[in-house]
């Protein structure tokens, strides 16, 4: 427990953060609209394969995170049609997409790559380091010198406040996942707001997918979101639907996540999946503790039917 163990502790904490991160924002946006979508594991899954495929052959991470953008848009359509459009359960075509999503993902990688024992190697995103405040002592290196990715979802944290509390699109935003019907009676379009909801949400997962295989490791293989977008689910409860607590909860969870990968460095007799279970215990813990109110919209999950009374 020296300072460079601390120092590389930490710094892998931020990184290891950050897809949580992505995609629990993704779920703040989709929940704040009145939408409960579970799937994000499938969509980051997806995501992950499209940047992986677009960075491979261009060898551009960013046209990669653009690529996992649009793979997340274009599959979480097929859950806003059937929820928003068919007014059909949340739950149940969220789950669908845990299933499909990975499903189409591993499809389209064995049909481009084929069945190899080796897995191929894409163009890893390079750091960023910002002049100055790179050399700040300690904090240095570990905030301001990270991949623009890193910049990009702690920028975002401060936008998604900034939106939800001190504008008026954001206000009525958050009508529409408290109060629908009033929300209608005062002009605010629902089914529009619910779909960029969808798009929001399917565009972040789609980035933290993307992030896992251009800039945490250059490749993809099944079972890369290693349960992930579960964790961010857990992690908006957690963080009260706040953009601020949803920061936090995702530090402590990326932190359990760094601390459980040191460990089985520094213990190579424990059995490692003693270890592994840390990050999803903590989950438990924080599910347990902060979950037992439940603060979230009032209209969250409920189908939205413009005909009804």
């Amino acid at each position: 427990m020296n300072g460079a163990f601390i120092s590389e502790l930490l710094l892998s904490t931020v990184r290891m953060a950050t897809p949580i991160l992505i995609v629990a924002l993704a779920e703040v946006f989709s929940e704040r609209a009145g939408l409960v979508n579970i799937g994000l594991e499938g969509l980051m899954t997806f995501g992950a394969l499209c940047g992986f495929l677009a960075c491979y052959i261009s060898g551009s991470p960013a046209l990669g995170v653009f690529a996992g953008m649009a793979g997340g848009v274009a599959m979480n359509m097929i859950f806003a049609f059937c929820t928003i459009t068919l007014c059909a359960e949340q739950i149940v075509y969220g789950m669908a997409l845990n299933i499909l999503a990975p499903a189409v993902a591993a499809f389209m990688y064995r049909v481009y790559f084929g069945i190899n024992a080796s897995l191929p190697q894409g163009t890893k995103m390079q750091t960023v380091a910002i002049p100055v405040l790179k050399d700040i002592p300690f904090i240095g290196k570990l905030l301001f010198d990270q991949t623009p990715m890193v910049y990009f979802v702690y920028l975002m944290v401060v936008l998604s406040s900034v939106f939800f509390t001190r504008t008026k699109l954001g206000l009525n935003y958050k009508a529409v996942g408290e109060y629908p019907r009033a929300a209608e009676t005062l002009g605010i379009n629902v089914i529009l707001y619910k779909y960029i909801a969808c798009v929001i949400c399917g565009a972040l997962c789609g980035i933290g997918g993307a992030y896992l295989t251009t800039c945490y490791v250059n490749t993809f293989s099944e079972g890369v979101v290693a349960g992930r977008g579960f964790i961010a689910l857990s992690a908006v409860i957690f963080g009260r639907w706040n953009a601020g607590g949803v920061l936090l909860a995702c530090l402590l969870f990326g932190f359990c996540d760094a601390l459980q990968l040191r460990l089985q460095i520094n213990n190579p007799d424990t059995p490692y999946q003693l270890f592994q279970m840390i990050p999803y215990i903590a989950t438990l813990v924080a599910l347990a503790v902060f979950g037992i109110r439940k603060i979230g919209p009032k209209s969250v999950g409920l189908a939205y039917r413009r005909e009804e009374r």
